[in-house]
């Protein structure tokens, strides 16, 4: 009778062995995530238990018991990170189980695109409902204090930026930024602020000799105004290096980006002859050399173009109307283009 109670039991706990490790492979390879994508945020704090529930909470398909022999096999079910996590359909338990043990949150981006002015940054930043608003980003000086107490930088070392800047105008590298879920305003600016650095020191320690710049500051601001004045690649190097010549014969740079920044608020889509009178420190039409600050962010292809000008005798550019620009060594050529593509301009009208 003994040995048939042993047998018997030792039976059913064969079944049951053989259910549970059938149970277990099934978990390994079944997904958990069956309808939409799901969500979750694993804040600091939360125990174990409490991820689970909230698993549970988004229906999230699974048997809390083999999450939690699951991680503690994997030595990991203290080691869950927080996080923001998004749970693509098909996952399976130990893919989720990774995920929070490596983790791999849900990321946002921001794109900043070249060309952009500190104002239009700062206004999609603070539109953006994903990161921490910590600033006051209509606070430019308190935005530069924050930026000064970060870690030092070797463009800063070296002296190749001034510092105090009067701005943070062309500062931040125009790019897309990847960011998770309560990450600050402040660090990604600074991170973008960084970023320019890099690029701008890299770039500088590569330049062309004989370039009439005293810093890296001055060549950013020279690339800002490169960067407005043309979108194709393979004329910012003729636009720099027409510039360039200006400022090295003492002649002004007349570039109409620089009077529309300095305008501000009032430019409204046209510069009059009144506005070319302007006595702001951004009209190269009534100043010589370069504006005090960048006007915009420029990006590497730009920063480049400005320490590598080409080396023609080119001092005049006009506009044909069609994205790109007429180039002339003459101001004689020059007014003989200004009138050949001004006659064409008002044909088509």
């Amino acid at each position: 009778m003994i040995f048939r109670i042993i047998g018997f039991l030792t039976l059913v706990l064969t079944l049951l062995s053989a259910w549970a490790w059938h149970d277990y492979q099934e978990m390994l390879i079944t997904p958990a995530v069956t309808g939409n994508p799901v969500t979750l945020e694993i804040i600091k704090g939360n125990s174990f238990n409490q991820i689970t529930d909230k698993l549970i909470q988004q229906n999230v398909s699974f048997k809390p018991f083999w999450f939690k022999a699951l991680a503690v096999q994997k030595k990991i079910a203290n080691k869950l990170k927080t996080g923001e996590y998004e749970l693509s359909t098909g996952l399976t338990l130990p893919e989720i189980l990774n995920l929070f043990a490596q983790g791999k949150t849900k990321k946002y981006s921001i794109t900043f695109p070249e060309g952009w002015s500190l104002k239009e940054i700062l206004k999609e930043i603070n539109s953006n409902e994903h990161l921490e608003h910590t600033l006051q980003v209509s606070d430019v000086n308190l935005l530069g204090l924050q930026i000064e107490n970060s870690q030092q930088h070797p463009a800063s070392d070296n002296g190749l930026i001034p510092s105090p800047l009067p701005t943070l105008e062309g500062m931040f590298f125009p790019d897309t930024y990847y960011f998770e879920k309560h990450n600050t305003d402040a660090d990604l600016l600074k991170r973008a602020y960084h970023k320019m650095q890099s690029v701008l020191t890299e770039e500088w320690w590569h330049k062309a000799e004989n370039l009439p710049f005293k810093n890296a500051y001055e060549a950013l601001i020279l690339a800002s105004i490169v960067e407005k004045e043309t979108a194709q690649v393979t004329e910012r190097s003729l636009i720099a290096g027409v510039f360039i010549r200006r400022l090295q014969s003492g002649m002004m740079l007349q570039t109409d980006p620089t009077v529309i920044y300095g305008m501000g608020e009032s430019y409204q889509g046209n510069i009059s002859s009144e506005d070319l009178k302007m006595h702001t420190p951004y009209n190269t039409y009534a100043f010589s050399g370069l504006p005090p600050t960048p006007i915009a962010m420029p990006g590497r292809d730009a920063i480049y173009a400005t320490l590598h000008p080409d080396n023609s005798n080119n001092l005049y550019f006009v506009a044909r109307g069609d994205g790109t620009h007429q180039f002339s060594a003459t101001l004689k050529n020059h007014n003989l283009s200004v009138d050949n593509f001004q006659r064409k301009k008002n044909a088509k009208r």
